[in-house]
């Protein structure tokens, strides 16, 4: 009989960094509003991809409003329902919307991962003598 090993549990980062980013329009793009726009490009649904992230359809359609106003363009292609029943596709700004904030992210990650860790060590070591 083979031996078990349990999988171990992935430690979390002693961080995380998040990034918004403020557009000359006035609108802005986070973290929020970027997985709500996978989340439809994903599940095709815009109610559906508002229920995975735990917000209700009305405040996720307003997301996407939001974006299509700062954007100029949309960046969703909704379709109405009829018998099988309506649905919602990332445009191609909103496709490229998601790529360029995750490439943002990735190459602030690359570029801060030394400071970040220094900060939190920083941090802990505070942590520590607050006791």
């Amino acid at each position: 009989m083979p031996i078990r090993h349990p999988t171990p549990t992935p430690q979390k980062p002693a961080y995380r960094m998040s990034i918004r980013v403020d557009l000359s329009s006035g609108g802005r793009i986070g973290p929020g509003k970027v997985a709500l726009l996978e989340e439809i490009g994903r599940s095709g649904s815009i109610s559906a991809a508002g229920r995975a992230l735990r917000m209700s359809y009305r405040r996720a359609w307003d997301l996407v409003e939001e974006l299509n106003r700062a954007v100029g363009k949309p960046v969703v292609a909704t379709s109405t329902g009829g018998s099988g029943g309506g649905g919602a596709n990332l445009t191609q700004e909103g496709e490229a919307i998601v790529a360029e904030y995750r490439a943002i992210e990735a190459a602030s990650a690359a570029a801060s991962k030394r400071h970040l860790h220094a900060l939190s060590r920083l941090c802990r070591s505070g942590a520590d003598q607050d006791g």
